[in-house]
């Protein structure tokens, strides 16, 4: 009791002070902490996060030197800006050989044209002569038929004349004794003298009359058969003029080839221009004028800086509290006083277990167990909705918050 009483009153005091603040910041640091847990787990935060935008490894669409390369490394260039040239005489005489061959095509077209209308009008000829030769044997049949009929006629005439002379000699041999008798006068005798010389001359006449009938049968029938042999002729000329007469399908099927042909060079022709097709920086050049620029071979990346996307890795405990579309605060570690705003456009889905080996089908997993087991982080990916495109680098580091 002496002891407690030597000790002064403010000194008592001092040490009940100290004992009350030393309650009160550990206090205060539970406090904090607590609301730093909970701050963190509705709000979720990481550093583990970089700057990632869109870019294409830009290559020449065409072979051949480069004649102009007219940007550098980390330029910043703008849609439409041109990049590189390549040498594009070898395109140019391309183009002018498919325009040259397309020229060629259309000029065989045209004469191959003309020279089809003079075969057609050869068959148009060789069908007018099918038609004179048939007017010509039907010309000839009617001609051999009057010749025949005339031939009738001019034998019955002549039969007849035969008969008349038959007739007449018959009667000047009844009345020729009777002339001695006085039966009969002399004048009587005459006419029957002459009767008979008559039917002489009309059986000459319609003997002549006979063959010259048959003659012009002869000759209506050689008529005839001439036109039927011209008409054969007629006919066999026609079938060769027909086959001879061509066709310009096969010429203009190459039409569209041609103008295939042209329409390439000239898009080789275009393709020697290459420009960015969007905003961006050129990265990673690693090559210089005069080079040789092969088809699909990279020359420089091209970065576009029209979207820019950070990829942050959470805790899968996080995960629960990050949706699509939720707000998130980005700050890059090169400008932490910066603030962009983000959104949450997807949450990954799947990364590839650290003990996730497969053996012969089934996987193989570790029989031993950690005391600490460190949970699996899954990337998420934010959109930036304000980026400054002089600010952001693929690759940064970022830090981000969701809210």
């Amino acid at each position: 009791m002496s002891s407690v009483q030597n000790v002064p009153p403010v000194q008592f005091d001092k040490q009940r002070l100290g004992r009350a603040i030393g309650i009160g910041i550990v206090v205060v640091a539970l406090l904090l902490l607590l609301v730093s847990v909970l701050q963190v787990d509705r709000h979720p935060r990481t550093d583990d996060a970089t700057v990632r935008a869109n870019s294409i490894a830009l290559a020449a669409e065409v072979e051949g030197r480069l004649e102009e390369l007219l940007v550098k490394d980390n330029q910043q260039v703008r849609k439409g800006d041109l990049l590189f040239v390549i040498d594009p005489r070898p395109f140019e005489y391309a183009l002018a050989q498919a325009k040259a061959d397309q020229a060629m095509l259309e000029g065989q077209i045209n004469d191959e044209g003309r020279r089809i209308a003079a075969e057609r009008s050869a068959v148009g000829a060789a069908r007018a002569g099918v038609t004179g030769s048939q007017s010509g044997i039907s010309a000839a049949q009617g001609s051999y038929l009057a010749a025949k009929a005339a031939v009738e006629r001019a034998t019955a005439a002549q039969s007849s004349a035969q008969a008349q002379l038959q007739f007449a000699q018959n009667d000047y041999k009844r009345i020729q004794p009777l002339l001695a008798k006085h039966y009969v006068t002399t004048q009587q005798v005459d006419q029957a003298q002459t009767a008979v010389r008559v039917a002489e001359e009309a059986v000459h006449q319609a003997s002549s009359q006979l063959l010259q009938a048959r003659a012009q049968e002869s000759m209506a029938l050689a008529s005839k058969q001439s036109a039927s042999a011209s008409f054969e002729a007629s006919q066999s000329k026609l079938g060769e003029a027909q086959h001879t007469v061509d066709t310009l399908e096969t010429l203009t099927a190459q039409r569209a080839s041609r103008a295939a042909k042209v329409q390439q060079a000239e898009l080789n022709l275009q393709w020697c221009q290459v420009r960015a097709p969007f905003d961006g920086y050129v990265a990673n050049m690693n090559t210089s004028q005069g080079a040789y620029a092969h088809v699909g071979t990279p020359i420089f990346t091209l970065i576009d800086t029209s979207t820019w996307w950070v990829v942050a890795s959470y805790r899968e405990s996080m995960l629960k509290h990050i949706q699509p579309g939720m707000h998130v605060q980005v700050y890059l570690m090169e400008h932490p006083g910066r603030r962009f705003n983000g959104v949450v456009d997807s949450v990954g889905r799947g990364v590839f277990p650290e003990d996730g080996a497969v053996n012969g089908g089934y996987p193989s997993v570790d029989r031993t167990l950690n005391w600490v087991h460190l949970s699996a982080r899954f990337p998420v990916r934010v959109r930036v909705t304000d980026p400054d495109a002089e600010l952001f680098r693929v690759g940064a580091t970022a830090i981000t918050v969701v809210r």
